[in-house]
């Protein structure tokens, strides 16, 4: 069967259709039968001519419904054959074919009938890792530190009613304490100032070897995910979270002490949509929003030739950087908790990729070498060291985020995902993750997203490119990192490890094993 998750990543026609037959009560069986074949023609049509297509993450959804729809035509076909020819033999008195060819009618019947009723939720996720081996060097203040902030009052959507992003469903009070909190947790500081002051005098010691904090002049690029976004218009796609990005320029502007024309809040290939540009421009207009085309008060974004060349070449590549993160002294990455087809989740490293020269139609764009895991367990380049580990990018970057407060097991559609896992109990996560380590966090929020969504798409191995992030200077794949292509390899780029298990929820360094991550919990306003 298709899916949802499945279905959500083919094209909107595709999805229009579905919901049209939907609505008009045509039986399960028939609206699955009319998808599995519009989109195996759908391939067809796409590949035929270009059969590096097939590589195209829309394809490789595709690919699995086209051979299921294959496999249960020549199943039916089969079995129809079969008890003709049964039929036949009985007839001639032909007693022992016939029996054979019913054994063969009655196999294939109950085969046709087990793999048309099997659904995703049999699909257990096979567990190829161990926990708490630490691989890499664990970068931060405290090394290999994670800060995890849960706050329970911040997110009250129904689910239903109106948008999920509304004033009167998020406190904007309960998110500004969720961030200081994570903040103080990521930090030993008990005042925003002090955070954010040892946040920069550690990035500009250890990049610089410089003993300085913020100074007047100095430009922040806070890279968003508006990944569903198609226009300035607001829908009800999850996107970043506007309360959050407003707690995020409150806390640099008011407590951090830089000034809002220094700062710039980007997408550079979607759309910074109005439920955030409005709500942070009432409040500091001075800021700068650049997104893909520009114009109702955002500024379009613009690229540098060959400012981001990836270590691998591979069809379809794009060289572009964009202006503001080559003109920026430091990158803040403000990611989402979500799963994304072919690679499992799409956390901090691939929140890089819309910095990069893309087009707004996902379609468009290079998804295919390094972008997935091998889903055969095999060793391969992955793009995500380039990104984390490029001089504009991660090298800038002194604070990773990733936002959890609503999250979402599809890469699009509206937030879905209450959590059954504790101690969230079966509601929206409220929660916000914090590290200095880009590698540390992606690999503590892939556990928790491991635990919560076995059965998304793709979750095999999504942890081999935290593998190649942490081991960059001697990857498993044996690629020589180099995003620059100046002849200099990249060094690990931070520290990766599963925690012991889902219910403790600790690393190494909680458990005094090893040099791994450390995962600090705060419960904020219970």
């Amino acid at each position: 069967m298709i899916t949802e998750e499945r279905l959500q990543k083919l094209p909107g026609w595709i999805r229009r259709i579905t919901r049209y037959l939907t609505e008009i009560k045509v039986p399960a069986k028939i609206v699955y039968l009319l998808i599995s074949i519009i989109a195996t023609l759908w391939f067809l049509f796409r590949v035929i001519p270009k059969p590096s297509r097939a590589l195209y993450p829309c394809m490789q959804v595709a690919a699995p419904i086209m051979s299921s729809f294959f496999i249960w035509v020549l199943t039916l076909s089969g079995t129809v054959v079969a008890f003709r020819k049964a039929k036949l033999k009985f007839f001639e008195a032909k007693y022992i074919a016939a029996f054979v060819f019913l054994i063969i009618g009655l196999s294939s019947a109950f085969f046709f009938s087990a793999r048309y009723s099997t659904t995703s939720s049999a699909n257990e996720l096979e567990i190829w890792y161990k926990p708490n081996i630490p691989l890499g060097v664990a970068r931060g203040i405290f090394p290999g530190r994670v800060a995890w902030g849960h706050n329970p009052n911040v997110a009250s959507w129904d689910g239903v009613t109106g948008f999920w992003w509304e004033d009167r469903f998020n406190n904007q009070k309960e998110t500004d304490q969720l961030l200081s909190q994570t903040l103080f947790s990521l930090t030993n500081k008990k005042q925003e100032k002090k955070a954010w002051d040892v946040l920069f005098r550690f990035y500009n010691k250890s990049r610089h070897n410089l003993n300085k904090g913020y100074k007047a002049g100095e430009k922040i690029a806070i890279k968003i995910n508006q990944n569903n976004t198609f226009l300035h218009e607001s829908s009800n796609e999850i996107n970043a979270n506007p309360q959050l990005v407003l707690s995020l320029l409150s806390s640099l502007i008011n407590e951090a002490g830089v000034p809002q024309e220094n700062i710039t809040v980007a997408d550079p290939s979607r759309f910074i949509t109005d439920n955030i540009f409005d709500k942070c421009h009432a409040v500091f207009p001075k800021v700068h929003f650049v997104d893909h085309v520009g114009g109702d008060g955002r500024e379009k974004s613009t690229f540098v030739e060959n400012g981001f060349i990836y270590s691998f070449d591979f069809d379809g590549m794009t060289r572009g950087l964009a202006t503001c993160f080559v003109e920026a002294d430091y990158v803040i990455n403000l990611a989402l908790m979500k799963g994304h087809v072919t690679q499992g989740v799409t956390l901090v490293a691939k929140n890089f990729f819309g910095c990069t020269s893309i087009e707004t139609d996902w379609r468009k764009n290079a998804h295919c070498s390094g972008f997935s895991q091998s889903q055969e367990g095999k060793r391969q380049y992955s793009v995500y060291p380039d990104f984390i580990g490029h001089k504009d990018l991660g090298e800038k970057t002194i604070l990773y985020l990733v936002d959890g407060i609503y999250s979402n097991k599809s890469l699009d559609g509206i937030p879905n995902s209450k959590w059954a896992l504790a101690p969230f109990n079966n509601n929206w996560p409220n929660s916000l993750f914090a590290s200095q380590d880009g590698v540390a966090i992606e690999s503590v929020v892939l556990d928790f997203a491991l635990e919560e969504w076995p059965d998304a798409p793709d979750m095999m191995y999504s942890d081999f490119a935290m593998e190649e992030m942490a081991l960059a200077n001697n990857p498993p794949s044996g690629t020589v990192y180099d995003p620059e292509r100046d002849g200099t390899r990249l060094k690990s780029l931070g520290v990766t490890e599963h925690w012991n298990n889902a219910k403790d929820k600790q690393y190494s360094r909680n458990l005094k094993t090893g040099e791994g991550i450390e995962l600090v919990y705060t419960l904020i306003n219970k």
